[in-house]
């Protein structure tokens, strides 16, 4: 072999280890920060009466998406919307951590198939089990797995709760510092179009999973799908079976037939994990006064989200806004914080910035009690009475 072509091919495996060190290590880190954006926020000085009251409250919220991004959850870091550092901030007492396991490509509120798939790379990146580069539900799998070894590496700031006895033990018999997670699902694709699945996951100790995320599936179509069907009859199998297994159903992201056709079969509370109103903000996503009463009724709850999507502006007051509609409508015991942190959004209140949400909700005329369960009792108290005993 002549010395130019030995030089040529040095370059070459140099410049491929070079791509493939890139990859392995900076593209996680870097996919998460273009996607997850800290916006600045007006931060007054809080009063010390305000800053007390936060204290002292379980501060609980639905949907929040950092497991998808392989971040070190014990980590403080500047960019995305939290850790566990920024949770304990924040005094967030129970957190949902929601999964991600497939989202299509030119991703949008309108119209999106099944064809592509934007999470297979960052598996890859990620050096996720070669199972969860084409299974979702083993991607599920690994997700659950990363937030059960982060609780056992770190037991006294983290524990995983999957029942009533558990979360009732944790919230009253451990340190304030300690978070309990509570494992989420977007979209029943995630049982890769098999009934089976859902024993796999409950398994796992999933004890949500939303109807469909943002392309249509096996079991319901989605509100921003190609037809946005309802429930499939594979999806009211598995609806009844989520039912029997105290596994809450989430109509976040559903379609309006798929929401109409769970109203219609719930026997339990329904829960919408991240949204906004209609009044207040017309997205495809968002719920009509309707939907809210409806949900309500069910015993379920509304939980409020922070990004532009769901409020139309992401500053405080327009999640305030959100919130006292949601109240108007639904009812002071079934609204609380659905927040949609590090789910690929922009957003203003990231977890340790939830004094200043429960400064304006004082501020709009909200009393202590009320304030107390928006920002967590309800979803503690639903929580605790439909855990698995």
């Amino acid at each position: 072999m002549t010395t130019p072509v030995k030089r040529i091919l040095q370059i070459f495996w140099g410049l491929l280890l070079l791509a493939i060190i890139i990859f392995f290590t900076y593209l996680p880190t870097f996919v998460d920060k273009q996607f997850n954006v800290l916006l600045e926020m007006e931060a007054p000085t809080l009063p010390d009466s305000v800053k007390a009251f936060h204290s002292s409250l379980r501060a609980a919220d639905m949907h929040d998406d950092i497991l998808l991004w392989g971040r070190d959850l014990t980590e403080k870091h500047d960019y995305g919307h939290t850790d566990l550092p920024r949770l304990r901030a924040g005094n967030i007492r129970l957190q949902v951590f929601s999964v991600v396991t497939k989202t299509p490509s030119g991703i949008n509120y309108q119209s999106n198939n099944a064809e592509t798939d934007q999470i297979t790379l960052l598996m890859i990146a990620q050096m996720a089990p070669v199972k969860a580069w084409y299974s979702l539900t083993e991607r599920a799998l690994y997700q659950a797995n990363r937030l059960r070894e982060t609780a056992a590496g770190f037991p006294g700031q983290l524990a995983v709760v999957s029942d009533r006895k558990s979360l009732n033990n944790l919230l009253n018999n451990s340190s304030p510092d300690k978070i309990a997670g509570v494992l989420a699902i977007e979209g029943m694709h995630a049982l890769d179009g098999k009934l089976e699945n859902l024993e796999v996951l409950d398994r796992a100790g999933y004890r949500m999973i939303g109807l469909a995320h943002f392309f249509d599936n096996a079991f319901a179509g989605s509100a921003h799908g190609e037809e946005k069907y309802g429930l499939t009859e594979l999806g009211k199998q598995a609806f009844r079976e989520m039912e029997k297994r105290h596994i809450l159903i989430d109509l976040a992201h559903a379609s309006p037939r798929a929401i109409e056709d769970a109203l219609e079969l719930a026997t339990r509370p329904l829960v919408v994990s991240h949204t906004g109103v209609k009044e207040n903000c017309d997205s495809p996503r968002n719920l009509s006064d309707d939907q809210l009463r409806r949900i309500a009724a069910t015993g379920g709850l509304i939980g409020i989200g922070f990004w532009s999507g769901a409020v139309c502006d992401s500053d405080v007051e327009s999640v305030v806004d959100a919130m006292l509609h949601a109240v108007e409508i639904a009812g002071i015991d079934h609204v609380a914080l659905g927040s949609d942190w590090d789910g690929a959004t922009r957003e203003e209140i990231s977890a340790d910035r939830l004094p200043w949400l429960t400064a304006a909700l004082l501020n709009r005329g909200m009393s202590k009690d009320d304030v107390r369960k928006i920002m967590g009792e309800n979803l503690i108290r639903l929580l605790l009475a439909t855990l698995p005993e």
